[in-house]
């Protein structure tokens, strides 16, 4: 009977179904309108686990209950487990909320019940689905299961632990499966899952979207679109911070502002370019920054723009680097001179860039540079205006092992903030937006 979950109804004309199919199909409207992540794909056998990371809103909770009901009612399965974050969160989303085990249709042979005093969902064919909390693991030793659904795992306190004792309980039937559904967060147990204890389905809350307020996406997108808490909650990314990464993004978010000051001290654009141009060449780094002080708060240097670029010529970069220098009213470039030399001056001038260009050559690695102004984004003295997404990303990979690349970004931003902030050569000049 799974054959059937995993059809794609959604290609069948309605009117070549069988009369049998059409009575499934009236049990189980949710497989006509499944979005792909709800379901793994076919082609996915023999897994044990699998895993739903997904945006606020993306169906996550459906997709298990869902699955769940199947199980019961059409295959046979006998013996479950419900594991939340609280006993709580188990009532409220995953039994007793809109979408979950209680509310999915009102076909009185398929419609459980909940014993709150044993903790157990009954459906009238004799399944029952027995009810766990996260802050209890010792609870799971000893039951034993068919099939788990285990929610906002990301969520759970100790979850490696909760998931260890689980997955000994899951030793029922010809094969046993646990479906995890959650927000993603970076904690241990989504790591080791993601990393191949599970198969995996990703969406964001779009994906959603027919199932969703409008006003509810509206909104969402006006206050978050952008920021970080906006792809971990809404568009479902999971966000590391590699270990010995010099930038998490905790310090970068904790200093993130969402307008600039109205004046500034001192307004720069720092260009690291690259030594060759082509498609497979490192990128131009092209960063612009301000510093202004405000009386209580110190001087604090500010990351305006990114306008870093792969692939082009030298003219059309050095064009990129103008444009921003004009949109930002830098008062000079500073550029590293150890590729080119005083042909990155010469590219700049060809390419409109009228205001002075300071050559920096550098002296020593690009990770001892790196780290006084890390130290000075750990200690809130520098800030981003908006979101740079792609900056962000390198910033909080750099330092880590494994890094590979060449970090452009990350060196312009680097030269900006040295040369505003750590040696002094930063001009006084009041500028007003």
């Amino acid at each position: 009977m799974w054959r059937l979950w995993f059809q794609d109804w959604k290609q069948v004309p309605w009117q070549n179904l069988t009369r049998e199919q059409a009575a499934f199909l009236a049990h189980y409207p949710f497989l006509l309108s499944a979005h792909a992540a709800q379901r793994p794909d076919l082609m996915l056998t023999g897994w044990r686990n699998w895993l739903f990371l997904g945006g606020r809103g993306a169906g996550k909770t459906r997709a298990g209950a869902e699955w769940v009901r199947y199980a019961v009612t059409q295959c046979g399965v006998k013996r479950v487990a419900l594991v939340a974050p609280t006993l709580h969160d188990a009532r409220t989303v995953m039994i007793e909320g809109d979408s979950g085990l209680c509310n999915l249709g009102d076909i009185s042979e398929f419609q459980p019940v909940y014993h709150s005093s044993k903790r157990e969902l009954e459906w009238p064919n004799g399944a029952v689905a027995h009810v766990f909390s996260a802050e209890e693991p010792d609870r799971l030793r000893g039951p034993q299961f068919e099939l788990a659904w285990c929610d906002e795992i990301a969520a759970w306190k100790d979850g490696e632990t909760v998931w260890d004792t689980l997955q000994m309980g899951l030793r029922l039937g010809a094969h046993p499966q646990c479906v995890a559904t959650t927000t993603p967060r970076p904690v241990p147990l989504v790591k080791r899952l993601v990393k191949g204890e599970a198969i995996v389905t990703r969406a964001g809350t779009v994906a959603n979207e027919a199932n969703l307020a409008d006003s509810f996406l509206t909104e969402m997108q006006q206050t978050y679109s952008g920021t970080v808490l906006a792809r971990q909650e809404l568009d479902g990314e999971l966000l590391e911070d590699p270990e010995h990464a010099m930038w998490t993004r905790g310090i970068i978010e904790k200093a993130r502002v969402a307008r600039p000051p109205e004046r500034f001290d001192d307004v720069i654009v720092a260009v690291d370019p690259p030594a060759t141009s082509g498609a497979d060449a490192d990128a131009c780094g092209i960063i612009a920054a301000g510093i202004a002080g405000a009386e209580g708060f110190g001087r604090r240097g500010f990351i305006l723009g990114d306008a870093s670029v792969r692939g082009l010529r030298p003219l059309d970069w050095g064009a990129r680097v103008a444009a921003l220098v004009r949109s930002v009213g830098a008062r000079a470039v500073v550029a590293e001179s150890n590729q080119g030399g005083e042909m990155v001056r010469a590219v700049l001038e060809s390419a409109g860039c009228d205001v002075p260009v300071e050559l920096r050559h550098a002296r020593f690695g690009k990770a001892q540079r790196a780290a006084p102004v890390a130290a000075r984004y750990q200690r809130g003295d520098v800030a981003h205006v908006g979101v740079l997404t792609a900056l962000e990303d390198e910033m909080c990979r750099f330092g880590a092992a494994g890094f590979v690349g060449s970090p452009d970004r990350v060196d312009a931003l680097v030269w900006a903030v040295t040369a505003l902030m750590l040696d002094g050569q930063g001009q006084p000049r009041v500028r007003e937006l």
